[in-house]
């Protein structure tokens, strides 16, 4: 019987115990089908750090994989293809994986009064040295490995206001920022679904019963992802309402999942502690 696992290599929290920085910013190492994948980097480089620490070897992936283009999930992707960049003069051993994000990932995104909460680098630079594929639709990366591409918003409850948020496209045009490049990745285990977000923007309900439908399984075993839920509020309730229908076996909820979104999930979810250092195995199908 062969395994995936789930690394959290940076989260708001580090797990007790455990040596590791923390920030706000979320970025998750996983081993599935046969793949070695990044799952977003994090603000800073703190994802390579705790990674050396873990003895998980960054320059030997097959792909990396970003959930949406806010700084706190992009910003380590400059310290990361400055590596790779560092092991090409230096001849250290690497491959340089094949990046995978929704088109809109990279693209200027000001937030009045910041100049910009978006990606640091443009997909041009990064594409100078990585491999780039942007993409709207699911792709199936590995056998059971699928990126979602853009999530259908099927909840009305889950629909929230971009407030000052917006997004420059690419022929100048600024819009409101419904961030709809907000994506996921989910992987078929022989127990059901493991759905992995950043922030699901897009909403969590939203977001898995994308995966349902697109894996073709509607058992949902775990549910790794920061939620964007702050308060106790009507979206809320109703998100615990869909989440005890689905019945995940584990909710690691965290992130930008607030104290008091925890409290009342836990009251009806099967909620566990997520933080730096939190690995996760699950039997493949």
């Amino acid at each position: 019987q062969g395994y995936m696992n789930v690394t959290i290599l940076v989260d708001n929290t580090a797990l007790f115990d455990r040596m590791f920085t923390a920030e706000h910013g979320f970025s998750a190492y996983i081993e599935a089908s046969g793949n070695r994948i990044l799952f977003d980097t994090g603000y800073s480089g703190a994802f390579l750090e705790n990674a050396g620490k873990m003895g998980i070897d960054l320059l030997d992936l097959d792909y990396i994989v970003i959930s949406h283009g806010h700084f706190d999930h992009t910003g380590g992707l400059w310290h990361l293809v400055r590596r790779f960049l560092e092991a090409g003069i230096e001849e250290a051993p690497h491959r340089l994986p094949r990046l995978i994000a929704h088109p809109r990932c990279f693209l200027p995104r000001p937030k009045p009064p910041l100049p910009d909460i978006g990606a640091l680098l443009g997909a041009e630079e990064i594409q100078r040295i990585l491999p780039v594929d942007l993409s709207a639709a699911p792709v199936r990366i590995a056998r059971d490995v699928f990126f979602l591409g853009e999530i259908e918003r099927k909840f009305p409850f889950e629909d929230t206001d971009p407030g000052p948020r917006q997004i420059i496209l690419p022929g100048g045009d600024l819009q409101k920022d419904r961030i709809v490049d907000d994506t996921g990745l989910a992987f078929r285990t022989r127990d059901g679904l493991v759905v992995l977000t950043g922030c699901a923007h897009a909403g969590i309900c939203n977001t898995v019963e994308h995966a349902r439908k697109l894996c073709g399984d509607d058992r949902v075993l775990d549910i790794i992802s920061g939620l964007h839920l702050r308060a106790a509020d009507a979206r809320l309730e109703k998100t615990l309402a869909y989440l005890k229908g689905v019945r995940p076996a584990a909710l690691h909820a965290c992130h930008c999942t607030s104290l008091p979104a925890k409290i009342a999930l836990a009251q009806g979810t099967p909620l566990q502690e997520t933080g730096v250092g939190l690995r996760l195995e699950y039997a493949d199908r």
